[in-house]
């Protein structure tokens, strides 16, 4: 009898609960869509500051170059402005105000692999973060650039008694294929969150995937004769290696250079790559010849 009271009093209770629980459930989402609403709101008229604050930089850019050229201006107080104005667009672009700025458009590349997905992030450390899986990555495939077709060799030295089976080249050309398509869609990603990064670095990417997928349907041949008939498979592998220690000392060279650069306030935190070949001189005696070398073969 007892038992029976203390069910009933139970499933009242419960009832109680869920009712509460449901009213919760609504004034949370009520909460939610006011939280962002509100945050829409803020969003936008940030963002209406941001593209008012660089159309203005622009403008005064122009005046300033306006009121040099015909000779209004005085020169070091034209330069001491720009310097200033140059100053501003940095906080501005490498900020976190840079989420604000109108990005640049999603290629064909990104969208024929991901859809029409937005993939710029608007917090500067998620961006940053970003830039340094991609350093990761070109530092990881570097040495695997070194080390696998190095192995190929050695193995065909000591088990393949000179002649390399089909199927460990097609995967080194696959991985090939898998690692320039990987380091094209982190570049794309890189440029739409505000990187620097040359079009044309980019581009020789996507000639190197088209090289890779042709690579592909290479025909291994095996004996008789497999030295002479695997002599050009052998140039590449060789080649290959050179191209690692390249790859190395380029990135090594790349980076330092980079960090040179932000200090004096000529690239962005989230720039990656750039070709000038002031400084490091050690570095460049000997990346120099390596890349003369690899063009000539």
């Amino acid at each position: 009898m007892g038992d029976s009271a203390t069910l009933e009093q139970t499933a009242g209770n419960i009832e109680e609960e869920v009712t509460r629980v449901v009213e919760q459930a609504k004034e949370l989402q009520d909460s939610a869509a006011s939280f962002l609403s509100k945050a829409s709101n803020d969003e936008q008229s940030l963002r209406l500051r941001a593209i008012s604050l660089d159309s203005s930089i622009r403008r005064l850019r122009s005046l300033i170059d306006s009121l040099l050229s015909n000779k209004i201006l005085d020169p070091k107080l034209a330069d001491k402005l720009e310097d200033e104005l140059q100053r501003a667009r940095c906080i501005m672009v490498d900020g976190d105000a840079a989420s604000f700025l109108p990005g640049k458009a999603q290629g064909g590349f990104l969208r024929m692999f991901l859809g029409p997905i937005n993939v710029r992030a608007t917090r500067k450390d998620v961006q940053l973060k970003v830039k340094e899986e991609y350093n990761s990555y070109r530092d990881r495939t570097a040495l695997l650039f070194l080390l696998f077709p190095s192995i190929l060799l050695i193995l065909r030295s000591w088990i393949w008694d000179g002649c390399l089976p089909a199927f460990p080249v097609q995967l080194y050309q696959a991985w090939l294929l898998f690692l320039y398509t990987g380091l094209a869609l982190r570049e794309n990603i890189l440029r739409v969150n505000g990187s620097d990064i040359r079009p044309w670095w980019i581009y020789h990417h996507y000639c190197a995937m088209v090289m890779a997928l042709v690579s592909l349907t290479w025909e291994i041949k095996g004996q008789p004769n497999c030295n002479q008939k695997q002599r050009g498979v052998q140039l590449f592998l060789q080649w290959a290696m050179m191209q690692g220690v390249s790859m190395l000392l380029q990135n090594r060279y790349q980076r330092q250079r980079l960090y040179t650069r932000i200090a004096l306030g000529k690239a962005k935190r989230m720039d990656v790559v750039w070709g000038e070949t002031a400084g490091v001189d050690g570095q460049l005696w000997l990346l120099c010849p390596i890349l003369f070398i690899l063009q000539v073969i």
